[in-house]
């Protein structure tokens, strides 16, 4: 029986000490004619839809308008909404803020234009309840995402997400779709890491989740941009790129205490496989038979064309000289993934023994057949194949071992 790795824990069903199991925050600065409706909407959804206690943060982060104002009414309205009011302006400042004291076991938060069909919370949610999952976002860029935006934002998210996997190899799809969730117990190890306080705050701690080990789930959503986004398009892009610069420098110095994240948040490796299954096996014999197959092509090539002037044992034995280096060189590369300098002449030579083991085979029964009689070439060719066949399944074993499998 194979022992799987402890999962983190799930979240229970059970109320909290303030009654929520998800914490959706609303950041805000200046959105006093579109937070009402945003707000109400959103609660009809989770009194609706979710089945678990919720509560909706409102997080004013030093609006100069009737933000605040229209916050407190529908929190004396809606018994769910709580408002949070910082003096200085930042979203990730707004989110650090909101999350840092919710006592919810998992926090999400959403943009309050309502991008993002709502249909796509729970399935964002659910894996992080379970404890399947650690931190979750919404992509609109998978291909199952349906999304209506101008060519010049599709152009600048899609060109971002690229500079991000170029420069701080990040494997998570789109970092800027305002409709992220985290566990609590992960956002407090965190958030302390986390600079920025604007629109990078996202990119950031994704990046540090990435490095940490955590489990990055992502849910195609449905999103159709919204036009009156007031969002300054140049300075945010300046700000990204000073982010990514820091992000950068941080974690080729070591700044980032990354080996202690990992230890303590990582998920343990997975069970080696059974012995009798080793790992990547089918594959290695998928592509090990694609090798195989051109390398006798080749060598059938060769020795049709060697045969009239050399005669058929010199014939082989050059033709199976030649293509089993070449057989060696590309089995070491695309079958056992093995590439450099490093052990090649000791590949290749362990290469010529499996050769010298298929000279064997083949010369020898290219000997059995000419002592009992004349062979047309075509039976020739046929017993060559069969005896090929032997010594690929011969050097597929000893190729296998002398390279020392990798997964």
């Amino acid at each position: 029986m194979i022992l799987m790795p402890e999962p983190r824990a799930a979240v229970q069903a059970r109320p909290t000490a303030e009654g929520a199991v998800l914490d959706v925050v609303v950041p805000v600065h200046n959105e006093e004619v579109d937070l009402g409706p945003c707000v109400r909407r959103l609660h009809a959804y989770l009194t609706a839809q979710f089945p678990y206690p919720f509560r909706i943060t409102v997080a004013d982060n030093a609006s100069s308008d009737g933000t605040l104002a229209v916050a407190e009414a529908l929190a004396a309205e809606l018994p769910e909404v709580g408002v949070l009011h910082l003096a200085e302006k930042g979203r990730g400042r707004a989110l650090r803020a909101a999350w840092s004291v919710s006592p919810a076991p998992v926090l999400a938060y959403l943009d309050v234009d309502l991008s993002t069909d709502l249909a796509a919370l729970l399935p964002l949610v659910a894996p992080l309840l379970s404890g399947h999952s650690d931190l979750a976002i919404g992509t609109r860029l998978a291909r199952t995402s349906r999304v209506v935006r101008g060519a010049k934002r599709e152009v600048i998210s899609r060109g971002y997400n690229l500079l991000l996997r170029g420069t701080l190899a990040v494997r998570f799809s789109d970092a800027q779709c305002g409709f992220k969730a985290i566990r609590a117990d992960v956002a407090a190890e965190l958030l302390p890491l986390v600079q920025d306080t604007g629109w990078f705050f996202d990119t950031e701690l994704l990046v540090l989740a990435q490095r940490a080990g955590l489990r990055i789930h992502e849910v195609p959503v449905d999103w159709v941009d919204d036009p009156d986004s007031r969002v300054d398009i140049v300075a945010t892009a300046l700000a990204d790129l000073r982010g990514i610069g820091r992000l950068v420098r941080a974690l080729v110095t070591g700044a980032l205490p990354l080996a202690r994240l990992r230890a303590q948040l990582g998920r343990a490796p997975l069970p080696a496989p059974p012995a009798q299954v080793p790992v990547g096996l089918p594959g290695q014999l998928v592509r090990f038979a694609a090798v195989g197959v051109a390398s006798t092509l080749a060598y059938l090539v060769l020795f049709l064309l060697a045969r009239g002037p050399l005669g058929a044992q010199p014939a082989n034995l050059l033709a199976l000289l030649l293509t089993a280096v070449a057989n060696t060189a590309a089995n070491r590369r695309l079958t056992f993934g093995v590439t450099g300098r490093r052990h090649a002449g000791r590949h290749h030579l362990q290469g010529l023994l499996a050769f010298a083991l298929g000279l064997a085979l083949t010369s020898g029964s290219l000997a059995v057949l000419h002592a009992v009689t004349v062979p047309p070439r075509a039976v020739e060719l046929a017993v060559l194949v069969a005896a090929n066949l032997a010594a690929t399944a011969l050097r597929f074993l000893l190729l296998r071992l002398a390279l020392h499998h990798r997964p």
